[in-house]
């Protein structure tokens, strides 16, 4: 499957989608969307860091697997796996990682730019 094909696929199989390189101990991968959401999977290295940040799409993400720092809107909570966290549009964000995990995110509406970064 090619990626560019994601959002037509019902049936999406995270071993035929590549991983996209972020740098610093983080790759992401797109496991789907559509025009008005998105999911993707982000692997960190232990202390890798996601920096504060912040975009007008709102978030919500699953750790699916570590532990995480996590910081919305100035406050600051560690989260384990099978924990959430939900950002609303604009609102600073960021993670590091405590140990090696794995995050779902998903965004409404899609990140365009994801998508055109890979």
């Amino acid at each position: 499957m090619e990626d560019s094909t994601l959002s037509d696929e019902v049936f999406i199989r995270s071993a035929d989608v590549s991983w996209t390189d972020v740098g610093a101990g983080l790759r992401r991968q797109i496991l789907g969307h559509g025009p008005d959401l998105m999911m993707v999977s982000v692997q960190l290295d232990k202390g890798a860091v996601g920096a504060l940040h912040h975009h007008p799409h709102r978030q919500v993400t699953y750790v699916a697997h570590g532990s995480f720092e996590v910081t919305v809107d100035g406050r600051c909570e560690l989260l384990n796996a099978g924990d959430s966290f939900y950002v609303a549009s604009d609102l600073t964000h960021g993670v590091r990682a405590i140990e090696a995990g794995v995050l779902i995110d998903v965004f409404t509406p899609t990140r365009a730019e994801f998508l055109a970064n890979g």
